[in-house]
């Protein structure tokens, strides 16, 4: 299933941070287009979080550029739609500091996951989905309810469901957790950051947890 769209709050403001965070994103890669073959690794190995240097105390930037760097068209398309769809109803409840705030912190806690598991990787880490998933956690817990549409694709069909929020990123956490606990005991050295996602998602399921009153005041009342 992939998501297009979400019941959104009544009343809410623009999502300008969530719209911001995908322009930055899109820019940059965009830059990475015009690179080279040769010139895009050194950049990714630059800009992209590598765990074996960063637990050496080098390139402690990258803990905040990779969460701008994308491999691949599906996987700056996946992650900008997820954004879009999840962020702004997250970022009414936060604000907009708080919310951007919050995605930078979900982005760090994803990549210290990361790196707890996968202490001696000198592949580097990028992407968008740790912060996201960040997202998707806190939007489970305040907006659990909230009717989700996705394309659904069966073999050459393509149709639409509407799925709450709870059962669509409960079962991505649940694949993320099961896909995670498959790369236990086996050093990652290219891929899907499983356990970046699942440490997001648990950092965004506290601070959902948090704020899950508000976000109930703001769902009955309107922003």
């Amino acid at each position: 299933m992939f998501p297009i769209s979400d019941d959104d709050i009544r009343g809410a403001p623009p999502a300008i941070v969530t719209w911001g965070l995908v322009a930055v994103n899109v820019l940059v890669f965009l830059y990475q287009l015009t690179l080279s073959e040769e010139a895009l690794v050194n950049f990714f190995y630059t800009f992209g979080a590598v765990p074996a240097l960063i637990l050496q105390g080098e390139q402690l930037y990258s803990l905040f550029t990779a969460m701008f760097l994308h491999g691949g068209w599906l996987h700056i398309i996946g992650n900008m739609v997820f954004l879009l769809v999840f962020g702004d109803n997250v970022e009414t409840v936060m604000g907009k500091f708080g919310y951007l705030v919050f995605y930078l912190i979900g982005g760090l806690v994803a990549s210290a996951a990361f790196i707890a598991i996968n202490p001696d990787t000198t592949v580097p880490s990028l992407g968008a989905s740790g912060a996201l998933a960040a997202v998707l956690g806190a939007y489970i817990v305040m907006f659990p309810r909230s009717q989700v549409r996705a394309l659904v694709f069966l073999g050459f069909f393509v149709t639409i469901t509407r799925v709450t929020a709870f059962i669509f990123l409960g079962l991505w956490f649940v694949l993320q957790l099961f896909q995670g606990i498959g790369t236990l005991g086996a050093n990652q050295t290219g891929g899907v950051a499983y356990w970046a996602h699942i440490g997001g998602f648990i950092f965004g399921l506290i601070i959902g947890f948090v704020l899950r009153g508000r976000a109930r005041e703001i769902k009955r009342f309107g922003a």
